[in-house]
């Protein structure tokens, strides 16, 4: 389950965490003898069939369900033939972790160019599993906003928050990951277990879009603009191993026979992946790749703001939502798993609401929620919220819909379904615009952390995203809040009590 909560408690998360020391194990046999890549195929040959409509309109195809999500950027890393470039919030050095740096490793080793970009808050690998990763000729690792985890002791971390704070509290949450400078998947989803129905316990219901054409060169270039910022910091400037040289050809077995074996990574998602070009046919046929001439892809810059606001000061993302809210003129329907509102922005909302905007927002209940802060400071001020006429939701743990949307493997083979907590990002103007990013509707999205969204204007799109919302808001997936009832009972005594006592936060970096 993701451990990032907000910055306030991180300090004391970090002082009492040590750095990552475990090993990938030693696997029995060769388990890559059978495992081949098809080396018939290019994703220049499966792109063929797009290349008109590549050069003035965007494909676009929403990753609903974790399982899809996780296949597409297997296949795209399978296939690549140029780049690879990475950003990401947080990039576990769980299973699902593994097996991506895998496919890395391996396209890499076709000569295929990664980049990758994580921020400091949550890296969890250990120092000599990221430096030998860095240390391939094909792969250079960047770390954003260093000074509060890797390679620092518990007196560095204090010092930082307690001589910065700020600054420590700006963090990079875009997610991008960019292909041979063409394709892209952004969204909601990090790479870790939960974000693609692999976790035993916890999985998020999440959301991202594959774009193919026009667009990818905002994406890149929004990249490329935080690769050569100064925040950004080449690992082997921040940490080393002494004694210890990665020349060994051999270095990189032990992760290729973990990805290889059926137990981590198992036979039927391989061949969902080797039938992927079959699956592009059925998406260029069925229609479902839409062709957009008006895609927006919006960044905040590195560093966000010029913090002579203190915590505040938003930026172009914060900036872009408000826009779109300010022209909706019959409905806002939107799904943020942290929903912490300012006075500024229930008076937006009011003033929608007002002048005939009916607006819906599906939220994280108590009892589904990972982030005990976050849904405290919701918790606040949700009757000011509900006084605004907004229309509140919260998402069920158990709600139905994850046995249509939680397609993994891991589902298919336990006898029980995990815990099921929202994590998407979206939101649909008027039935007609539909909005994919990183956004929170809190107080850290708006002002703290680099976001990144994608404005797609296309009623079919929009269409689609919005019968997913639909879906989600019924009694069997969420509850309806009102000023006479909300779900908190659901969450059992003890739940209640710890997500009280985080009453002390506030709510400016929520």
């Amino acid at each position: 389950m993701i451990k990032y909560s907000t910055l306030f408690f991180s300090m004391l998360f970090l002082c009492s965490c040590s750095e990552s020391s475990k090993e990938i194990p030693v696997q029995e046999k060769d388990f890559c003898a059978s495992i081949h890549r098809n080396d018939s195929l290019s994703l220049t040959h499966e792109l063929e069939p797009f290349i008109d409509s590549m050069k003035n309109k965007t494909g676009v195809y929403v990753l609903e369900d974790g399982g899809g999500s996780l296949i597409t950027r297997a296949w795209l890393s399978e296939y690549a033939e140029e780049t690879i470039d990475i950003q990401y919030f947080i990039f576990s050095a769980d299973n699902v972790g593994l097996i991506a740096c895998d496919y890395l490793v391996r396209a890499a080793d076709r000569g295929v160019k990664v980049r990758i970009l994580i921020d400091d808050i949550l890296v969890e690998a250990g120092v000599h599993e990221i430096l030998t990763l860095d240390s391939h000729e094909n792969i250079e690792i960047k770390i954003y906003n260093p000074g509060i985890n890797l390679g620092k002791n518990i007196f560095n971390k204090i010092g930082k928050f307690t001589t910065d704070f700020r600054g420590a509290n700006q963090r990079m949450h875009n997610k991008t990951f960019i292909v041979d400078h063409k394709v892209v998947i952004t969204g909601g989803r990090n790479i870790a277990d939960e974000y693609f129905d692999y976790d035993h316990e916890y999985n998020f219901r999440d959301r991202d879009v594959l774009l193919i054409g026009k667009t990818a060169t905002d994406v890149q270039q929004s990249f490329e603009s935080f690769w050569v910022d100064a925040l950004s910091i080449p690992i082997t400037g921040l940490v080393k191993e002494d004694d210890v040289t990665y020349t060994d050809t051999s270095r990189f077995e032990r992760l290729h026979q973990y990805a290889c074996n059926p137990d981590n990574f198992w036979p039927q998602v391989r061949k969902r992946i080797s039938n992927l070009t079959e699956t592009f046919q059925v998406m260029r046929d069925s229609g479902r790749l839409k062709w957009v001439e008006h895609v927006q892809f919006v960044s905040d810059a590195p560093g966000k703001n010029d913090g002579k606001q203190g915590l505040g000061g938003g930026g172009v993302c914060t900036d872009s939502l408000i826009s779109l809210i300010k022209r909706a003129t019959t409905s806002i329907d939107i799904q943020s798993p942290y929903l912490i509102t300012t006075e500024v922005g229930r008076t937006l909302f009011k003033a929608a609401v007002d002048r005939g905007v009916r607006i819906r927002i599906l939220t994280n209940s108590l009892a589904s929620t990972d982030n005990l802060e976050a849904f405290n400071g919701y918790q606040r001020d949700r009757k000011k919220l509900l006084a605004t006429g907004v229309e509140i939701y919260e998402f069920r743990p158990d709600a139905a819909v994850r046995y249509q949307i939680m397609t993994g493997a891991l589902q298919e083979k336990m006898q029980y379904t995990p815990i099921f907590g929202l994590h998407a990002k979206s939101m649909v103007i008027d039935g007609t615009i539909a909005v994919i990013g990183t956004f929170n509707l809190d107080p850290r999205s708006a002002n703290l952390n680099t976001e990144c969204v994608t404005i797609i204007y296309s009623k079919e799109v929009a269409a689609g995203v919005l019968a997913g919302m639909e879906t989600e808001i019924k009694p069997e997936n969420a509850w309806h809040t009102t000023t006479v009832f909300n779900p908190d009972g659901e969450a059992g005594a003890k739940k209640q009590a710890k997500a009280w006592t985080r009453r002390v936060v506030p709510k400016g970096i929520l």
